[in-house]
Formats: C-alpha cells, structure tokens, sequence
C-alpha cells in the first residue's frame, strides 16, 4: 500500500495547513509570509521616516545628506529582494502560464521603483547631476508592506485544518491479520498484495479492498455509500478498504491495494478535482492582469512620445512614474479586507469559509447539487410505526419485546427502537441469551421463550407469512421495516425512516427562487429517494451511485457552460465536492468531506446555505466595489501620468498622485468594512 503514504503522492491540494497559493501553484507558509511582514515593516519604518513620496517632502521626515539616502539605499535593497521574494515568485508562475496578474503588477511596480530609486541615488549624490532625479523608496517600502499585508489577512482568514487527501489515507488502518501458512501475522498494509488472504475481526476496519472467502458479517458502507445501514456481506462479496466490519468475523482475498484500490482512486479523484478549480481566475486577478498590460503599454508609448518631443531624462521618469503610479496599493487590499469582513460575518451565522474564490461563482449559479442522507435527512432512523400483528400482544408490547431485545446495541435500526421505547414510555422487557444471528438478525429468550428479530427478506426465504401490503407502503415510504418473530409466527413489525431535516423544504424552496435548479444525488436506492425528493419537490434524482458516478455528474452539468454548487457530508461525496464550483459540506460529516469543500455548515443546517447564498452576492458587490474603487484610481491617474493632458499644459504631479492613492486605500478599507449580511 505504498501508494497510499501521502509521502509519496503528488497531488495539488492549494489548502494545506499552513500554506497559501501566492499565485499559480506557488506555495508560501503561513509562518514564513508573517515574519516576512513583521520584518518588512521594520525595515519600512526608517525608509519612511527618510525618504519622500513621490518627491513630496513630509513633515517628520529626517535627512541627513548624503548618508540619509544611502542607508535607504541599502535598506531598500533588503526589502526588495527579502520582502519582494513571494511576489517575484509568483510573477515567475503567472508568466510561465502566460496569465500576467496580480503578483507580476506588483513585481513590475517594485522592480521600476527599486531601479530607478538607485539610479536616482546614483544621479543624485555620486555623480551630481544638475537635474535632481525622484526616488521612488517610499512606493516601493510601502507596496511591500501593504502587500504582504494583504495576503497575510487573506491567509489567515482562509486558512483551514486538514488536507482532505491526507484525511482519506488515515481511513485505512495501520496493520492487517494476513494468514500466512494458516497462522495469522500481523503485518503493515503496506506490505499487502492483491492475492493475500486477511482475516477481518468484530468491529474492525477492512485493511483492503477484497473478496469474501469465508464466514458472514456486516458491514459499515456509509463511506462508500453515505447511507447509515448496515450490509450483509457473505462468501464471494466484494468489500471496501477503509469500511467497517460489523460483528462477524471473516476471512477474505485482498483484490485491490495501492493505486487499485477504492480509497486510492477516490484520493485521485479528489486531488484532480482540487487541481482542476486550483485553475480559475478571481476578479482581482483578472483587474491586474488588465492593469499590467495596461501601464506596460501607457509606459511605453508616453516614453516614445516624451523622448521624441523632449529628452531622454524627461521621457524616463515620466515612463517610471506612470509604472510607479500603477502599484496595485488600493487593489492589493480591496479583496482581502473584504475577505476577512466576510469570513468574520460567516463565522458568525455558522458558516466557514474555506475558498473564497467560490464566493464569486454563487451569481453565476445553474443547479445545486446535493447528497440525501445526512444533507437533506438527519443521517439516523426514527420510529415511525410500529404494530403487532396477532391478539395475544398489544402493540406496546411488542415495542416492549424488540426494545428488550435491542437493549445494548449500537445498530441504528436498535438505537431508534430503543429511542421510540423511551419515548412511548414503555419498558424495554427483560432479555436472556442475546446473540447475532449473522445475515438474519439477533435471537433472544423472554420469559423461557426463543423470539428473533429480522428483516422481510428473512421471511421470504423462508415462506412465512406477513402481510406484504402493509410492507410496501411502509418500504414505498422509505422506511426500514424489522419483524418480530416467535418460531415461524410473526407477531408484530416496528417501522423506521431516516426523517427529512426541517429545514430542507425552505432550502428547496429559496434556490427555486433564485432560479437555481435543486438536484438529489444518493447512493440509497431509487424508492427512498423519490420519496424523499417528492416530499420536498425535487424533480431531478440520480439514485444508487457511487462517488465516481457523482464526481461524473457534476461535470456533466459543467460540460454545457453551467455552474454547479454540491451540499454534501460524506467521503462519498468528497470527489464530487472538490469538482463543483462551490463545494458545501455538512459539519457533522466526515473530515474528508469538509476538507474537500469550499464552505462548511458548522451547524449543520442547510438553511445555512441560503445565508451563505445572501452572503455570497453582497461579498462579490463588495469585492467588485472595492475593484473599482481600487483600479479606478489607476484608470484616471495612469493616462495623466503619462501627459495625456500635456496639450492643455497639465501633468499629473506625482504628489497629488500619491494623495489620491491614499485616499482610495482609505475608501477601500471604509468600504469593506461596510459588509452586512442583509437577513
């Protein structure tokens, strides 16, 4: 099982702990990016202190020629090349995929600043030149802080607990019982291969993916299928790695291990699907990239124009300032402020948001995907009738019976008959002699008496009678129907379904609304899910699938231009999830689900989808202001910069740029803290 050691797997998870996508696939440590700012700062704080902006002189500034600019000559090229390092990186990555953005804006700007700042020191106090020329240490100082910064808040408020392919791993156990020579030895699975014969014990986990050569059980599928039942599992049956064996134990031919096996496909599944929306594009990243090209091309032609009509010196530092003024100060805060608000807000209605790059897909929203067991129904069974069916017992009475003989069992089916006896205040009976009857269901003596509960396929196989209409409706209903039994007499039936959350109709009922189509994704078979898809008006049901089938549909549904959310709980539904534009996870489910998702409902509530719906669109009205707001300010001091207005005897003063950069900074921020969740 080698292939199963993350070790050794390649995947391309971007929401490792700790770790954050500085853009492109380059990966920073959350460690590493906060001393990087609390050391870029340090080093800012003296150049700031020592160096104008934009050529304006500020009141406590202090100068002391020529070794003022020297030393902010040296401490800036500290900062350059220490607090500048993330950026280039990511600028690397963004210009090897020939997707300019948000990390090459910045590299272009501090790189400009840097060059010409030394050139200006160089110009200024070593050779004296007549002409005094600006540096930019200032700009290139504070777009550093600023930006790391940025990303450091966007790290933090995003940053989650687990990688959900490491999650999958842990599922299987440490050690199988391999036979060897008909003496059982304990060895590591990773020294498993397909054709070894493992014995499988009560309540453990199955080391492998196998084929069942001996003895009867049951097995805990809720990993693979997401329904909590048990299954019967028998000679020639095909078991799941990682799945629960129930009370029997049982021998079995290890089929699948490493890449072949169930779990490891899953993993892949997962990882490719995380890899894949790894790719997409956010808004600020689309802005920058129009910015580079933008400033580049403005840069360009102004130093064409400027060196032609007047001379090299003019036409440089105009060029240099329309690339200076193009630091991305205000854009490189729109997001993550309004990030951090967001997750804050989310938080506080139960929601954590783990991508908040999904947030921008919610107005581009077709269909809504969703699991039925543990989503849309509580994931446990609950009595809904019970009766007896001969006139010597009453119907509490054979309540009574199956609770006494239930009493002590973890099963589902027995914690809702032993739920029902305390509700219906009725006493369990006093039972002697319980035990599993594997592949039938449990036997126990009452009062010197030999009672048995099983299942409507028991009595079929055995031709007793029953009364096979009642069973049906109650089966069509979705209910798990147990038998008591006495011999070869039936004497009484308790009824079970998995209940429907309260919360699932208003769900429904609210994506309709926003033209949002509702679609069940279940591995339960097709009768219970139309019922329960009937029940809260669900018209599209896909039933018995596995999680390949489900990670398939979701991109089916992509494969037309439609953008697909999936609300999930299970390992079964973690490949799907990843997929989706926007993956939900229930809290309550399993660990791999919600590190495979983009947004978990900590309350497990799936209304709580309709408030991260709401949430969503006045977040992506936020991040879209705060763009405008942002990139507004180069949009108008970019072309003046470069003298657009020259005709007209005006040029922007690079001063009364770097106030108007301020100001949008200041707005930015004013703006994102703004956000409300309108209820």
């Amino acid at each position: 099982m080698k292939d199963m050691d993350m070790q050794h797997m390649q995947h391309h998870d971007s929401y490792d702990m700790g770790d954050m996508d500085m853009g492109n696939g380059e990966m920073m440590h959350m460690g590493n990016l906060k001393l990087k700012f609390w050391v870029s700062l340090i080093l800012t704080i003296p150049i700031v202190v020592m160096s104008p902006m934009m050529g304006m002189q500020l009141p406590f500034q202090v100068v002391f020629q020529p070794w003022s600019d020297y030393l902010v000559a040296i401490l800036g090229t500290i900062l350059f090349i220490y607090g500048g390092q993330p950026f280039f990186s990511g600028a690397k990555a963004e210009l090897k995929n020939r997707k300019p953005a948000m990390m090459t804006l910045i590299t272009m700007g501090i790189s400009v600043a840097y060059i010409y700042s030394i050139y200006a020191v160089i110009a200024n106090d070593i050779l004296h030149t007549k002409l005094m020329v600006t540096d930019f240490f200032w700009e290139l100082a504070t777009l550093i802080v600023i930006m790391l910064l940025g990303h450091w808040i966007e790290m933090n408020t995003v940053m989650n607990a687990g990688s959900a392919v490491d999650k999958l791993a842990k599922l299987l156990p440490s050690t199988a019982h391999k036979l060897v020579d008909g003496q059982v030895k304990d060895v590591p699975i990773a020294d498993l291969v397909e054709g070894d014969r493992v014995q499988v014990r009560a309540g453990e986990q199955i080391p492998a993916d196998g084929t069942v050569e001996s003895g009867a059980t049951s097995v805990n599928e809720a990993m693979v299928t997401g329904e909590a039942k048990l299954v019967e599992k028998r000679r020639q049956d095909q078991v799941v790695g990682g799945s629960v064996n129930g009370d029997g134990t049982f021998e079995m031919t290890v089929t699948g291990t490493g890449e072949s096996g169930y779990l490891a496909q899953v993993m892949k599944l997962v990882s490719d699907a995380q890899a894949a929306k790894s790719s997409q594009e956010n808004m600020a990243d689309k802005v920058a990239g129009l910015l580079f090209y933008a400033a580049l091309t403005v840069a360009i032609v102004a130093f064409i124009v400027w060196l032609l009509v007047g001379n090299l010196a003019l036409a440089l530092s105009i060029a240099v300032t329309v690339l200076v003024i193009a630091c991305p100060h205000a854009l490189g805060l729109a997001i993550p402020l309004v990030v951090a608000r967001s997750t804050a807000i989310a938080a506080s209605h139960g929601l954590l948001i783990r991508n908040r790059d999904a947030m921008e897909q919610v107005n581009k929203l077709n269909y809504a995907l969703m699991d039925k067991t543990g989503t849309l129904t509580a994931g446990n069974f609950k009595v809904s009738e019970y009766q007896s069916q001969t006139d010597e017992l009453t119907d509490d009475a054979v309540l009574a019976m199956m609770a006494g003989l239930e009493n002590g069992s973890s099963h589902p089916l027995a914690v809702g008959i032993l739920a029902a006896a305390k509700e219906q205040q009725v006493t369990p009976k006093s039972v002697t002699d319980v035990h599993q009857i594997t592949g039938v269901g449990l036997s126990g003596t009452i009062d010197e008496h030999t009672y048995q509960i099983v299942s409507a396929a028991y009595l079929d196989k055995q031709h007793l009678s029953y009364d096979k209409q009642t069973f049906d409706r109650l089966a069509s209903a979705g209910n798990s129907v147990s038998f008591l039994i006495q011999d070869t007499a039936v004497l009484g039936y308790v009824a079970q379904g998995d209940q429907i959350k309260p919360e699932a109709a208003h769900l429904i009922k609210s994506l309709k609304a926003q033209q949002i189509t509702p679609v069940m994704l279940t591995g339960d078979n097709p009768q219970s899910a139309q019922v329960v898809a009937h029940q809260l008006g669900i018209e599209e049901v896909h039933a018995g699938l596995l999680p390949e089938d489900k990670a398939k549909l979701v991109q089916q549904y992509q494969a037309d231009g439609s953008h697909v959310m999936m609300i999930g709980d299970g390992v079964n539904d973690a490949p799907s999830l990843a997929r989706a534009d926007i993956g939900v996870a229930i809290g309550s489910g399993t660990d791999v689900a919600i590190d495979s998702a983009d947004v978990v409902l900590v309350k497990s509530n799936p209304n709580d989808v309709v408030d991260f719906l709401a949430l969503a669109r006045q977040t992506t009205r936020k991040m879209a202001q705060n763009l405008w707001w942002g990139a507004g300010y180069n949009v108008i001091t970019i072309p003046l910069a470069a003298g657009i207005l020259a005709p007209l005897g005006f040029i922007l003063n690079p001063m009364v740029g770097a106030v108007v950069m301020s100001l949008s900074t200041i707005i930015v921020a004013i703006n994102a803290m703004t956000l409300r969740l309108r209820d």
